[in-house]
């Protein structure tokens, strides 16, 4: 569970702030019993070394121990690890860095934020080691499989503020994409539809006949068949939207394996990048005033 919180009981280690977890309001018990249970990814014994080693907090600093009893509504703090994970070699790059925020260039195939299978190789973790920043969170996010352009807010009392820009839509996102040529299809050209999960791991697709939910404006920047490149800026932030439209008009990304269909490349494997990259982000600074306008230094394959 993301820790939403200023708890202040146990520092980052390694890049990774800890975790929370609440005990709910009805329960019995040991907290080890809980734990166990409701975080069964964790075994009971991993929690007893852990809690021997001090790494299992409450809200007042207090460590849990083997013999803790369960206390409804109190907050339990403690760090998120992962048993093996494979490194993601490619690195990223700070663009731009101050007092309030940080741009970073992301590399295809690196997480954001922590998930799954991905901890110390995601993004976030990656800048909070590199620049001892304790709470930097991103502002946005974007595809795992996509590179370019993300933005975090480096303090909490101002994060709320750039939070804002992306809510009422008042930061301009480009991107960039590779996709296969139709002559016949008239460009430039807004697509609109309605987005929704479609119930299938994580994808979406579109409903026909609902009011439309997700826009974005499509252009040809150039053209060697059988592919082209794209300028695709989205007017509203669904997930996986520039990936869902473009296939939904007969161009799906190059090396996408989620859209149309699932094909995805066994793990290890980066030989066939999402040609999909966000390329700049605009926006006039809440704090300082500035008007900002970042620029990613990465690029897509050739068309040819």
């Amino acid at each position: 569970m993301h820790n939403c919180h200023d708890p202040r009981v146990l520092p980052m280690r390694d890049g990774v702030n800890p975790s929370c977890v609440v005990l709910p309001s009805a329960g019995q018990g040991s907290l080890v019993d809980f734990l166990a249970q409701r975080l069964p990814a964790v075994a009971r014994h991993d929690w007893l070394r852990r809690m021997a080693a001090g790494e299992v907090v409450d809200e007042h600093g207090t460590p849990a121990g083997a013999h803790t009893p369960f206390t409804p509504g109190l907050r339990y703090y403690y760090y998120r690890e992962l048993e093996q994970e494979a490194g993601i070699p490619f690195e990223e790059t700070v663009l731009y860095q101050d007092e309030h925020i940080v741009v970073a260039d992301k590399p295809h195939f690196l997480p954001v934020v922590p998930a799954g299978r991905y901890l110390q190789h995601t993004l976030l973790v990656r800048l909070k080691r590199r620049l001892g920043l304790a709470e930097l969170s991103p502002v946005h996010r974007i595809d795992r499989d996509t590179a370019g352009l993300v933005l975090f807010s480096v303090q909490r009392a101002t994060r709320g503020r750039y939070q804002a820009l992306f809510r009422e839509r008042a930061v301009r996102k480009v991107y960039e994409a590779v996709a296969p040529w139709n002559p016949a299809l008239a460009l430039p050209r807004e697509h609109a539809s309605c987005l929704q999960e479609s119930g299938h791991f994580f994808r979406m697709h579109e409903v026909p006949g609902a009011p439309p939910n997700a826009r974005t404006r499509i252009a040809l920047i150039e053209a060697a068949a059988p592919w082209a490149r794209y300028r695709l800026e989205p007017i509203t932030g669904k997930r996986h939207q520039l990936r869902v439209h473009m296939a939904a008009l007969g161009l799906p990304l190059r090396g996408d394996c989620f859209y149309p269909e699932v094909n995805d490349p066994p793990e290890g494997d980066y030989s066939n990048p999402l040609q999909l990259l966000a390329r700049s982000l605009a926006f006039r600074d809440p704090v300082s005033g500035a008007q900002h306008c970042f620029e990613s230094r990465l690029s897509l394959r050739p068309l040819i």
